[in-house]
């Protein structure tokens, strides 16, 4: 039988009754856009994240963008940021009209590297954007002295310990196949500053508060209250998600899968949105497993800095970040999601075992 890279609907299909209940509360209520459920979960987010307040916007994109904007950060302005991650994160600088400037990662966590960082800080640098790649917490310490505001792109990591405090804001997409998920799209803005919040609630809403009078020229990017009603049931399930996640990571370690690849490194705040290994081979063990109906892929293999958008920012400066293009070429995800079968894993492990042992032999 072919095994997903994500199993989404495994997560939810027990909570199925529950879903259609809370769907039918909301038909039967009618409203439909900033209602009851979305004001409840963004209180119940902003209690869990430990922030004082959060905004439901649409996506996750959105929620960089309007932060961006609510810091004012525009043409002139730069914003350091990974390549190694999703292209929306430097879509939403580019967005505003600023320029993302790319920093290398760590070799290890794969998050942006802060040494690095701290060397391509200018005056012109308005926003630091580290991003919390796959589940693993990026470190934040160093890059608080640098006297420049962080904003955390959380997109992959809802859950994981010690996100969303530190920097003036963090933001979280809904994609079905991330950790918090939802039916569809969704995001969230979580803000340590309160003014920038209330900045952020009105930028998603056209710049108004009454759609009467328009204080800034805005957007219309707000949380499906349909969605909210299914996130606020599915927060309540997340730490147990995220605990498999765990659990299944550490089981792929006790099945020697370490012996043939670079393991992603465990610490207590990762949640394993993707599993993620490294190694040479990664082509020869990419199609082992396709040919045995096991899903896989490999993230960024063209990283942000190298993609034909970019070419106006890296035209007059070639952009050399070593350890970026390393992990691109290396990076392999194997199956992985919350309740994935131990059966499952032990045959992702058989596969890469015997594709590893022909190709020493060959």
């Amino acid at each position: 039988m072919p095994v997903p890279l994500v199993d989404v609907r495994a997560q939810y299909e027990r909570l199925i009754p529950q879903i259609l209940g809370r769907f039918q509360e909301v038909l039967e209520s009618g409203t439909f856009i900033l209602g009851p459920n979305v004001k409840a979960f963004e209180e119940e987010t902003a209690a869990y994240l430990g922030v004082p307040q959060t905004i439901g916007v649409a996506n996750g994109t959105d929620a960089l963008v309007l932060v961006l904007d609510a810091l004012e950060i525009g043409a002139g302005d730069e914003v350091i940021c990974p390549s190694f991650t999703f292209y929306a994160t430097a879509e939403a600088i580019m967005r505003t009209g600023a320029t993302p400037v790319f920093a290398d990662i760590d070799p290890v966590t794969l998050n942006i590297d802060p040494e690095d960082v701290a060397a391509r800080v200018t005056e012109r640098t308005r926003a630091i954007m580290p991003v919390h790649l796959f589940g693993r917490p990026a470190d934040l310490e160093p890059l608080t002295g640098l006297g420049v505001p962080l904003i955390e792109d959380a997109a992959q990591a809802f859950g994981a310990r010690g996100i969303a405090t530190t920097g003036v804001a963090s933001t979280f997409s809904f994609f079905p196949t991330k950790n918090l998920f939802a039916l569809g799209d969704g995001g969230l803005v979580a803000a340590t500053d309160e003014e920038l919040a209330d900045r952020v609630r009105l930028l998603r809403f056209h710049g108004s508060r009454d759609k009467q009078t328009f204080t800034y020229v805005g957007t219309n990017s707000r949380l499906d209250e349909l969605q909210a009603a299914v996130l606020r049931l599915f927060l309540g399930e997340l730490d147990g998600w995220n605990r498999a996640r765990r659990e299944a990571a550490a089981r792929y370690a006790e099945l020697g899968l370490g012996e043939f690849c670079e393991l992603p490194e465990d610490e207590p705040g990762h949640v394993y949105h993707m599993y993620v290994v490294r190694t040479p081979e990664r082509l020869r063990l990419a199609e082992a497993l396709s040919a045995a109906g096991i899903a896989n892929a490999s993230y960024y293999v063209t990283p942000t800095h190298l993609q034909p958008a970019l070419e106006r920012v890296t035209r007059a400066e070639p952009v050399i970040l070593p350890e970026t293009e390393r992990a691109s070429r290396e990076n392999l995800a194997l199956p992985m999601w919350a309740g994935i079968p131990a059966e499952v894993q032990e045959r992702v492990v058989s596969v890469v075992r015997e594709a590893s042992t022909v190709g020493a032999a060959s």
